[in-house]
């Protein structure tokens, strides 16, 4: 397992009977997690002192209950970048910590790859981008981002996140746009990314209704990324929270769209978060990584 554990805002406190305890910066919150199906004894007492609790209803989604949480407050991780938290809707804070481990990895192949070749720009693609964690990590390392997200609100969240990094004048293009829709633009424009990153969601809408269901969209859009892959390109990565795409899945996936035009290598594994009072490591879903060398 990849294991995200560079954080010093952020980690797993504990985690018992279907929640997780976190601590966010000063506050914790305390949420659900469906991976829990253990139980400890709770000892800490932060279970006692919480900021935040995400209450799951039995009817599906669920609410939080606040307890002396600011309406936003701010973390950092140690490349610099900077994320505005703010609890809404189906449990979310604005950043998948996990990640992290993601970020150290392909920032590692932009920063060598800037070393070797200063003057060349490194161009990335950012997919389902969220609210930017990927594209600061890599602005951050020296590359130029195209960050494309559906949801509009996203994509200002992430310009904020980045403006609070210090990247408000970083080569970083920000679109409010179908990704796949994006994609086939750019193979008509003859645009190419020397690294693709892609975070799909298990179902969504565009900004025009365009439906996205991951089982049968995903592999058909892997080989439509491929073709906006420069001849040289670094990297892809494939981040998957959708139970079905195991390991297995996303390196079989990425080696029969990529490797059979690209050469490279495939590695994938589950993603996770230590715990700290239990040892333990948290999964949080799988990713999967092409790599030219």
């Amino acid at each position: 397992m990849w294991i995200a554990n560079n954080w010093k805002d952020y980690e797993v406190i504990d985690t018992s009977d279907g929640e997780k305890l976190e601590r966010w910066g000063k506050y914790t919150l305390l949420r659900p997690d469906p991976q829990v199906i253990w139980k400890t004894d709770k000892k800490n007492p932060a279970w006692k002192k919480l900021n935040g609790h995400y209450h799951r209803s039995s009817k599906g989604g669920g609410e939080w209950e606040f307890f002396d949480l600011p309406n936003e407050w701010m973390i950092e991780y140690k490349n610099g970048a900077k994320f505005h938290l703010k609890p809404f809707a189906f449990k979310h804070t604005g950043v998948f910590p996990e990640q992290a481990v993601n970020w150290d990895w392909f920032s590692e192949i932009i920063k060598k790859e800037k070393a070797k070749t200063p003057d060349k720009p490194i161009k990335v693609l950012n997919l389902f981008a969220y609210t930017g964690g990927a594209t600061m990590a890599a602005a951050l390392a020296g590359a130029e981002v195209t960050h494309v997200d559906a949801s509009k609100g996203m994509v200002q969240w992430a310009k904020e996140n980045a403006a609070s990094s210090g990247l408000a004048d970083a080569k970083i293009r920000w679109l409010v746009d179908d990704c796949g829709k994006f994609v086939e633009r750019e193979i008509r424009r003859g645009n190419k990314y020397d690294a693709i990153i892609m975070d799909p969601p298990s179902y969504g809408r565009g900004p025009k209704g365009e439906v996205w269901k991951i089982e049968e969209s995903i592999y058909p859009f892997i080989k439509l990324c491929e073709q906006v892959l420069s001849e040289d390109a670094l990297f892809l990565l494939i981040n998957s929270y959708t139970t079905g795409l195991q390991p297995a899945v996303l390196t079989y996936m990425i080696s029969t769209a990529i490797m059979s035009k690209h050469g490279g290598r495939v590695e994938s594994n589950e993603i996770g978060l230590p715990v700290k009072d239990n040892g333990l490591v948290l999964p949080c879903g799988a990713s999967g990584r092409w790599t030219r060398d």
